[in-house]
């Protein structure tokens, strides 16, 4: 090989070197620009990975959450056929009874009417449940408790009672609307001996009737409810531990409409029977001066409150009453009972429903609406005209 190749050689070989030399100094360069590319892909997969952990951890919450989450299972119907087979009507108002056979259809449940100047029976619609062991009477209960409160003084129609840092309610709207917390605490200022005692004297845990076969006692309790079921405050708010018959709460709430005077109730079964009726008073209860107190409250209840779905139905005359919802062991109970406040006369109308979800209080006051609607069109009110002689001056006129 000449010296000219060799040469040639050797300046290429210090090229090619010099040029890895070269390389290698310019790589960590290259390397140190991406290093913000991998370093924010790597943050960015870092919070969507926490993301990804948060939403699990939130769905996670949500299942426990779902699985805790109390659904009440109804296990009875609200409907029923055959309602009135079995029932003796001989005895019964027939323009009373048909008024409210219509109005209560195919719900499954019973309507007592009852002439509270007399405690008569004006009709008894599916006497099998009307004459039953009863069922717990919700809010409904929550009209002794008020006659309680206002009878021991503990308080008055305006009294305010406090019930969150700045809510207070009186009694008219308390009845109007039901409020639990309100009667909650009424009767734990009572306690149980005092709410015991009144509701026996308002006619619980006694027979309502005079000499009605089959008609069952309902229940009191003895003893105040467990504090782990609410004690005595839920039992003035829920009814808790009660078991009343539409017939004890029909009664009382006739006397509620007369003045204070508490009937047996009396149920004719024969023309001879009607023609030789007595009225038999129970006793005569200390309440004529405490009705306007809670008066305003039932009127309330069918105008604004919990009872407004009368007056689907019938708004000519005033109607005063008071709901209960509620249930146990899988079945609803909706309570309605009242009595319209005319000018020709008193009629008391209590409902009471079993069943399930279209089971609930404000359908017992719509159907008591139809029934009143039903008696008005029929004049049923102008027939009772010469009745009203005998309201004592303590009702609300």
């Amino acid at each position: 090989m000449s010296f000219r190749a060799i040469a040639s050689a050797i300046v290429l070989f210090l090229a090619l070197g010099n040029f890895s030399a070269f390389a290698s100094t310019i790589s960590p360069a290259k390397k140190t620009k991406t290093t913000p590319k991998i370093s924010e892909n790597a943050g960015t997969k870092s919070k969507i990975s926490k993301m990804r952990h948060s939403r699990a951890r939130t769905r996670r919450a949500k299942g426990r959450l779902h699985h805790r989450r109390y659904y009440e299972r109804f296990y009875t119907s609200s409907f029923a056929e055959d309602i009135t087979a079995g029932d003796v009507t001989t005895g019964e108002d027939p323009v009373v009874r048909a008024a409210a056979i219509e109005a209560l259809g195919n719900m499954n449940g019973t309507v007592v009417v009852i002439d509270p100047l007399t405690g008569r029976i004006l009709t008894m619609v599916n006497q099998k449940l009307a004459l039953s062991e009863g069922a717990q009477p919700c809010s409904t209960f929550k009209l002794a408790v008020a006659l309680a409160g206002l009878s021991e003084g503990i308080i008055q129609k305006e009294t305010q009672v406090k019930l969150g840092r700045y809510s207070k309610i009186n009694l008219t709207d308390a009845i109007a609307h039901s409020n639990n917390p309100y009667f909650e605490s009424v009767g734990r200022r009572l306690g149980f001996a005092k709410v015991s005692q009144y509701a026996h004297q308002y006619g619980m845990g006694e027979m309502a009737g005079y000499n009605i076969v089959g008609e069952h006692l309902g229940e009191f309790p003895r003893i105040a409810p467990n504090a782990k079921n609410g004690g005595v405050g839920k039992m003035c708010s829920y009814g808790e531990s009660i078991s009343m018959t539409p017939m004890q709460l029909g009664a009382l709430t006739a006397a509620i409409a007369n003045g204070g005077r508490l009937y047996y109730l009396q149920h004719p079964t024969t023309a001879d029977e009607i023609l030789r009726f007595q009225p038999r008073i129970k006793r005569q209860l200390n309440i004529a001066p405490l009705i306007p107190d809670i008066s305003d409250g039932m009127l309330g209840a069918t105008t604004y409150g919990t009872a407004k779905s009368v007056r689907y139905s019938f708004n000519e005359e005033d109607v005063l009453g008071k709901t209960g919802t509620c249930s146990k062991d899988g079945t609803r109970f909706g309570w309605f009972s009242s009595f319209a406040n005319t000018d020709h006369g008193k009629v008391v109308v209590t409902v009471f429903l079993r069943g399930g979800r279209p089971t609930f209080g404000p359908k017992a006051a719509e159907i008591a609406g139809k029934i009143y609607r039903n008696l008005y069109d029929n004049s049923f009110f102008a027939a009772k005209a010469p009745a009203k002689a005998g309201i004592q001056s303590g009702a609300n006129q």
